[in-house]
């Protein structure tokens, strides 16, 4: 098995037909490790109380199967706060992987995000989605099961209700800290309805007093679009843009 090769961008972009999953251990820390970590993940919460340390999924591991063409993607259970090991000197380096949706509008636009302020990443600009958490143990990690979590996070971020089957894998990135995610695509609704959704699912959140994860959505046809909102921007954002928009001009506009 070979490890994919990265493009001159810091972020790369697979597309990948198919993928094979190996669970197996997480990071081994040392006591100091674990220390430092929790001191780090600690300190965290204490500047932003929206951290918790829920499950996730953490990639220890990517690489290609050349015999069946399969993507290959090793995995462990741990929690949220082993990304504090990021900021501890000399410990294991940690990848989270994540789904996220390319909602797309009739006319070609895409739906982008701005993080709430009472998120892990307030005023970030995303593709709605978030970080995988583990299946139940006896439960596989395929890519039914990221299709799944990409459909729940599209519905409650956006208020989009889409059936997973009808989500396709449209590619895989791997970017800062290795972070891999599984980047669906959805099916086009006009650009109204997907105003009126989010609009309804903010009144609702509200009401009940919560506060949505997105304050904002915004709907862009070009990565020039993408440049010009206000606030950072993930990672992944600028790159999977053009890719989508190189990938839908039409023969005639290039």
């Amino acid at each position: 098995m070979t490890e994919p090769p990265l493009r001159s961008s810091p972020v790369a972009l697979f597309e990948a037909h198919r993928v094979r999953f190996m669970e197996g251990a997480g990071p081994r820390l040392s006591a100091e490790e674990q220390l430092a970590m929790n001191r780090v993940w600690d300190e965290a919460v204490q500047a932003n109380s929206s951290l918790f340390d829920g499950p996730a999924v953490t990639c220890t591991g990517l690489g290609w199967e050349e015999q069946t063409g399969s993507l290959v993607l090793s995995w462990a259970r741990s929690t949220y706060r082993y990304r504090a090991l990021r900021r501890v000197p000399g410990a294991p380096p940690v990848s989270s992987v994540f789904v996220c949706v390319l909602q797309v509008t009739d006319d070609g636009g895409l739906l982008v995000g701005r993080m709430s302020s009472s998120t892990a990443a307030p005023g970030r600009w995303q593709l709605p989605g978030g970080s995988m958490e583990p299946p139940h143990h006896g439960q596989p990690l395929d890519v039914a099961a990221l299709r799944h979590h990409a459909a729940r996070e599209l519905l409650e971020e956006t208020g989009v209700d889409t059936a997973p089957p009808d989500l396709t894998l449209w590619l895989i990135t791997r970017g800062e800290h290795g972070n891999i995610g599984f980047v669906f695509l959805a099916p086009s609704r006009p650009a109204e309805l997907l105003h009126q959704r989010f609009a309804a699912l903010v009144s609702s959140e509200t009401a009940l007093g919560h506060d949505p994860e997105l304050d904002r959505i915004a709907l862009i046809h070009s990565e020039t679009e993408v440049a010009e909102l206000a606030g950072p921007l993930v990672d992944y954002l600028c790159p999977v843009v053009r890719r989508y928009v190189e990938t839908a001009r039409s023969p005639t506009d290039s």
